[in-house]
């Protein structure tokens, strides 16, 4: 198993996975699949050595998962925070590569002057909120019922870690 940053030629088995949670859960809010001509434009906010990076855990030549930090919000108040989020592959699930893919994303944006990572999680998800808790992310509260999908109403449950790091990364 190699965790290692995230290339361009990724994005269509990262999208596959997006895809995956779109099509047959609701962890992810969208009803459309993507395309990896919209997830190649995400892709781009992506940079080593900058608060939002990208890896993915590659095994026997394939993308079986990924991991990230994204803006919060597109406002400057927010520059400090961090989104993050980690999707495993339905058949890699249960092997701890969500761990190692956080281990590398924490130890790497850690030093990137980032104050806070959030992430949220929609509910039920017993296995995506002890993996965060073991990463000491504290439960911020539920947004109950606040979304609809599949002619279902959905929770998300929302967390955050402080990292306070000292700004040694490039903006």
């Amino acid at each position: 198993m190699e965790i290692r940053t995230g290339k361009h030629t990724d994005v269509s088995a990262i999208t596959d996975i997006f895809n995956y949670y779109i099509e047959h859960t609701n962890a992810r809010f969208e009803v459309d699949p993507f395309t990896v001509e919209n997830r190649q434009e995400w892709f781009s906010q992506f940079s080593s050595g900058t608060k939002h990076q990208l890896y993915v855990a590659i095994e026997n030549g394939l993308v079986c998962g990924f991991a990230c930090s994204q803006p919060y919000r597109a406002n400057s108040a927010f520059d400090d925070t961090v989104e993050v989020t980690v999707y495993l592959a339905p058949e890699a699930k249960g092997k701890g590569l969500g761990t190692r893919l956080y281990k590398q994303l924490f130890s790497s944006i850690s030093t990137c002057g980032v104050h806070r990572a959030l992430s949220g999680i929609a509910l039920p998800n017993d296995a995506s909120i002890a993996l965060h808790k073991r990463f000491g992310f504290k439960e911020v509260g539920v947004f109950n019922e606040y979304a609809r999908k599949n002619g279902h109403y959905i929770s998300s449950i929302w967390l955050e870690k402080t990292l306070d790091a000292m700004p040694d990364c490039v903006d």
